[in-house]
């Protein structure tokens, strides 16, 4: 499971990326009445959740308003649920009658780590399931080493740009750096935050339980070699692994997937990397700025697919056209040997199309960024008649899991990358907050369409909603217009103080009634900028209100202030200004 875009979702053809599926958003939270005033609750409320609606937060709107007879309506307080401390006992039909837990989360990555945190502040007597270590793929092999090595990249990119340090009058003579320092930077970030997330659990009263997770039959799960315990509800969380396709020798030293990439063992001269996405597109950050020349291989006719295409041309001008790197758009590579009694690693092409030979690459390393596999053999699916579609796990929008016959397998639900609706572990951890409020008695489905994803190039990349071409096949099919405006990191102050004027932010949205379908953002920290716009649509905000919110300067923020004060909304679509909060 993984923090960003990067290392998520598929690179290239050979890997589907599963559809982005969600209910749509609510509607924004404001007083319709002149006679009501807003009040702020005596005790803060913890709003530390991701792409939940209001309902979530334990409030309803009216339970913030005082209207004109001054009668004050109370916050609900939050129902507690005691766990039970029975020991299991089987009825007639293999159903336990009693439980040890109220909750079991097979997987402790960052999706199971959110899960069981928000079970815990919900009352909820809860275990975690974990066959390696805690944090997953994420905090072990994916986004939090690799950002330990961006920040790596993006240093030196600076201190190796003598054009842009003299722009800001610095004379830097030489910049070199220690491949296993590097490394050691990476390896100690992630035990830190493994660590960290171990110890917030245990704090909590979490249950770590060490083994692998298999379900034996309805709320009853199995765990290492013979252990076995029971919960009204269970959730797997078991993430995902790296895919590799077919004809692709990984020897783990010069054919490497992302998991030995973030070792960084070696530095070398030359390296393909298969598949151009999002993991592909960090690492050709990473080598390129360690001195590696870099060839890319993608399967598609362009370079990063699934990125907004104008973002996606202006990012290839800068990420890839000025740097070390070449590529091969439109072929696959069929076969990859690697290096060994001194020969290099080898890499046959076909045409993508035609399949017929293209070309053969000799080359110092090979990494496969071709993107994830659901990691859900051994789940003990075939006990509940559970049949995985391309390895994911059926679910529907709650989350729930579907058997074979179509029908809700009772008190289950996965969530992250086993499920495939949206390979990013905020997403996992949003997902896995969702099916808590549901089983402590809170109907709520999470909005997809509001989750953003970045991706730590340098510039950065950020998305959010819909891309153009997806906005304009959803107004065809459902008969409204679609408009698209843009501003320039050129005009920003505060992006021209840092001489980082290159990039764009790019918002698509409805005319008619001022909804947000999509945010793209290419330029200094999109990754940050993209969580105004992503709050905004989960909240159902429209930009007829958001356009009035006032932004620091000089700050980065100010592109997204200029952004959604230059959409032009239709006069009837026009809502008040909420009224003011009283404090």
């Amino acid at each position: 499971m993984h923090c960003s875009a990067a290392f998520s979702q598929a690179a290239t053809s050979a890997t589907a990326v599963p559809t982005i599926s969600g209910s749509r958003h609510v509607g924004a939270l404001h007083s319709s009445s002149s006679s009501c005033t807003l009040l702020i609750p005596s005790k803060p409320i913890n709003l530390r959740f991701c792409g939940l609606r209001r309902e979530a937060f334990g409030f309803s709107p009216s339970a913030f308003t005082r209207c004109s007879n001054s009668q004050r309506v109370q916050l609900p307080s939050r129902r507690r649920f005691k766990g039970s401390n029975v020991s299991a006992s089987l009825g007639d039909n293999g159903i336990p009658k009693s439980f040890d837990y109220d909750l079991i989360i097979i997987g402790a990555g960052v999706g199971g780590h959110g899960a069981a945190l928000h079970a815990v502040e919900k009352g909820l007597k809860t275990a975690i399931i974990e066959g390696d270590v805690v944090g997953g793929t994420c905090v072990n092999r994916g986004c939090v080493p690799s950002k330990a090595l961006l920040a790596v990249s993006g240093r030196m990119r600076e201190l190796q740009s003598e054009h842009h340090l003299k722009a800001l009058g610095l004379q830097v003579h030489a910049a070199g750096y220690d491949r296993q320092g590097v490394a050691d930077h990476a390896n100690n970030l992630s035990t830190k935050i493994r660590n960290n997330l171990t110890n917030s659990m245990k704090a909590l009263g979490v249950d770590i339980l060490t083994g692998v997770g298999t379900i034996l039959g309805p709320q009853k799960v199995k765990f290492g070699t013979d252990n076995i315990v029971t919960a009204k509800d269970i959730i797997i969380a078991t993430g995902s692994v790296p895919f590799v396709p077919k004809g692709i020798e990984v020897d783990g030293k010069t054919v490497i997937t992302s998991d030995h990439a973030l070792k960084l063992e070696f530095v070398p001269d030359w390296i393909a990397i298969v598949g151009s996405g999002y993991i592909g597109l960090e690492f050709s950050d990473v080598y390129t700025a360690l001195g590696s020349e870099v060839t890319f291989i993608e399967a598609l006719d362009q370079l990063m697919p699934g990125f907004d295409p104008e973002i996606g041309k202006l990012a290839q001008r800068v990420l890839i056209n000025p740097r070390k790197i070449d590529y091969h758009t439109g072929v696959f590579a069929t076969k990859i040997t690697p290096a060994k009694d001194g020969k290099p690693v080898t890499i046959e092409l076909i045409d993508a199309k035609t399949k017929e030979p293209k070309d053969t690459l000799e080359v110092d390393a090979a990494l496969i960024a071709t993107g994830r596999a659901p990691f859900t053999n051994g789940l003990g699916l075939e006990n509940i008649s559970v049949v995985t579609q391309r390895g994911f796990v059926p679910v529907d929008e709650r989350m729930r899991v579907i058997d074979a016959n179509g029908n809700l397998v009772p008190h289950l639900y996965c969530i992250g990358d086993a499920n495939g609706k949206m390979m990013l572990a905020h997403a996992a951890s949003a997902q896995g907050i969702s099916v808590v409020e549901q089983v402590t008695g809170r109907d709520h489905v999470l909005n997809h369409l509001s989750i953003p994803a970045a991706c730590f190039t340098h510039p950065e990349i950020s998305m959010v909603g819909l891309t153009e071409p997806q906005a304009w096949e959803k107004a065809e099919k459902e008969g409204f217009e679609v408009s698209v405006v843009k501003t320039s990191f050129k005009a920003n102050t505060k992006a021209l103080a840092e001489n980082e004027g290159e990039g764009l932010a790019k918002l698509i949205y409805r005319p008619d009634n001022g909804e947000i379908l999509g945010v793209h953002i290419f330029g200094l920290h999109a990754a940050d900028l993209i969580h105004e716009a992503s709050n905004a649509i989960a909240l159902g905000t429209r930009i007829q209100d958001i356009k009035f919110a006032v932004h620091a300067h000089p700050t980065l923020s100010e592109v997204l202030d200029e952004l959604f004060k230059a959409a032009k909304v239709k006069d009837h679509a026009s809502n008040p200004v909420s009224e003011p909060v009283a404090v």
